[in-house]
């Protein structure tokens, strides 16, 4: 094959020429990785089982996903298998493998079906890859008998078939018929169109709310200077200190400082505070950030 062909098709043709095992030379191969961790005959199984995983991942193209990603991702689930797989419990390693790789697979798919994510659950999973086949079939099933569904019964019918309630029913079709838009697509064609982003409510502080924290603001810092003038210097001094510095000082640095005890420093600063709190009420002002 040209070394320029398609990189799924070269693995591909890797894969259908690996060789096949026959169960005891794979179970040899699991004891060898699980009890002695060798890296070879781990190689060997994955090889082995590279065209179970491509085989896999080729079932969920239709879903959009590039199949290149696709093996990548049948493949790491197929390393998970085999990091896991148990040959003492005597069933062949690609049936314990479909399992894990199917699972990766289908991961992968419903992460980036939409940047929403589209589901986790089981329930979830079982709607994604199953709702438009179950809902073609009952629709099949109820034209047979001369019979028309309308959406609610035909939803109610999906949840029942596929065994999972109506609300994830109801969630699973709207996320599948909706799609992705650019937040920068314009809302109409023309040059004055805006775009879908402009229409955004603007999480930010609105005009009037600025005006309002400004002149409440500017009203408090009138309150606090007017109740700090009450004060005597001393307590006027501890306070700027130990609230309204960068970093406030210690009470033992302003008792080293003022040539007093850090006790007594505490007293003051609690003194102080509660004048300015007094001060304050009396205006019917609150004090409480800076209190703190």
């Amino acid at each position: 094959m040209p070394v320029d062909a398609p990189l799924d098709q070269r693995m591909s043709r890797r894969a259908m020429s690996a060789e096949l095992l026959d169960a005891e030379t794979e179970r040899e191969l699991a004891y060898a990785w699980r009890d002695r961790r060798d890296e070879e005959a781990l190689h060997r199984l994955i090889n082995a089982y590279m065209r179970l995983a491509i085989s896999v991942a080729a079932k969920f193209r239709r879903y959009g996903a590039p199949m290149n990603d696709l093996i990548q991702e049948a493949g790491l689930g197929l390393m998970k298998a085999a990091d896991k797989f148990d040959p003492d419990r005597g069933v062949r390693f690609s049936t314990y493998a479909v399992w894990w790789i199917r699972a990766g697979v289908q991961d992968y798919v419903m992460r980036n079906w939409s940047m929403v994510r589209t589901g986790s659950t089981s329930s979830q999973k079982a709607l994604f890859f199953n709702m438009k086949r179950v809902q073609a079939k009952l629709e099949r099933q109820a034209a047979a008998r001369g019979e028309t569904l309308d959406a609610h019964q035909l939803r109610e019918r999906i949840a029942t078939e596929v065994g999972v309630p109506l609300a994830d029913v109801e969630m699973m079709e709207g996320r599948l018929s909706g799609s992705d838009f650019s937040l920068n697509a314009a809302q109409s064609v023309g040059e004055d169109g805006r775009e879908w982003i402009d229409a955004l409510e603007d999480d930010g502080a609105q005009a009037e709310e600025l005006v309002t924290d400004a002149h409440d603001s500017a009203t408090l810092r009138g309150w606090l200077a007017g109740a700090m003038k009450t004060l005597p210097e001393r307590e006027q001094y501890i306070l700027r200190e130990r609230k309204l510095r960068d970093e406030p000082r210690t009470l033992e640095s302003l008792g080293e400082e003022l040539g007093l005890s850090k006790e007594r420093v505490r007293q003051l600063e609690a003194a102080a505070l509660g004048k300015m709190r007094k001060s304050l009420e009396a205006q019917g002002g609150a004090l409480e950030d800076f209190l703190v």
